[in-house]
Order: structure tokens, then sequence, then C-alpha cells
């Protein structure tokens, strides 16, 4: 349901499409979340844009994901395995090309939560009786 202030609606409208345009770069960008900032996107579009919110929930790519989280808070083995994949890249690149400092430490921990969190959620929907 869309905001009533035209500022909200105008706020909501480009963090929608800011986290989209997020998400599709990190379809391609290990150790960026792309179903992160697509469920950011949704929610902001439901706020801001109806076509926008129409579009990301009947794409082919997408749509999928967001029906699975609005039905149980799901995220298929599928996408939890690509992403600790591309974490672990990115991971092992920080580790090989950048110098061993902190920030390197808190980013890697910052993915291993992130991780746990990503394995935490069930896999399908629950099953209706």
């Amino acid at each position: 349901m869309p905001t009533s202030s035209r500022l909200s609606r105008l706020l909501f409208g480009l963090l929608a499409y800011l986290s989209l345009g997020i998400g599709l770069i990190a379809i391609v960008v290990p150790g960026l979340p792309t179903t992160e900032f697509i469920l950011l996107a949704a929610w902001a579009a439901t706020r801001s844009s109806p076509r926008l919110s129409a579009w990301l929930e009947n794409h082919g790519l997408f749509g999928p994901i967001l029906h699975n989280w609005r039905n149980g808070k799901v995220i298929a083995r599928r996408a939890k395995v690509s992403a600790t994949v591309s974490m672990l890249v990115c991971a092992a690149l920080m580790v090989v090309m950048l110098d061993h400092r902190w920030p390197v430490y808190l980013a890697i921990a910052g993915m291993g939560l992130g991780n746990l969190w990503i394995w935490s959620r069930p896999e399908s929907l629950p099953q209706v009786t």
C-alpha cells in the first residue's frame, strides 16, 4: 500500500530503485548480497510504486524469491549455496589482495554472520494440511 505523503513516496521510490540497482549489480559482483537488496527494493516499492512492486513480483527471477520470503521467510538452498560461495570467494580475494588489518577481518566476520543467518532460514514453504 503506497504511503499518502508525496515526499515519502518519493523517498521510498528512490530507495526501491537504488536497492534494485545494487541488487542487479550484486548478481555479478562476488560478496555483494543480491537477495537482501531485492527484498529491500520490494518492500520500498510497495510503499511507493505499485507498478514497480508488480514488476518485481511477476519477474521470472525475483518473483519466486519474493513469494517465498513473503510466505514463510524461505530462502531456497540454491540461493544459500550461491551466497556462501560468493562470500567465500570475496573473503579469499580480500585475504590474498588486501593488507590483513581489522577492516578485512570485520568484513569477513560480517559475511560469516550473514551466512549463518541465511542458513538459519527455512528452505521450503511449510506444508499445509
